[in-house]
């Protein structure tokens, strides 16, 4: 996600970006639950993800 990208997620409504979160995690802790089973080859998803979901909760959380 880049900076523009992260300004698009910065206007959308808060219910919105919480869906998105709820997404983010869900996929994480399938990416790791599957890290842990050893069918994970790309280990940097986990971390892009992760970023992601900072990167959600930066948004809700700014001053409107």
């Amino acid at each position: 996600m880049n900076k523009k990208e992260f300004q698009e997620i910065s206007n959308k409504p808060i219910e919105e970006l919480r869906k998105m979160e709820a997404d983010f995690r869900d996929k994480l802790w399938k990416l790791t639950e599957d890290l842990k089973r050893g069918k994970v080859k790309n280990i940097r998803e986990v971390h892009e993800l992760r970023k992601d979901v900072a990167r959600v909760l930066t948004a809700i959380n700014k001053p409107r």
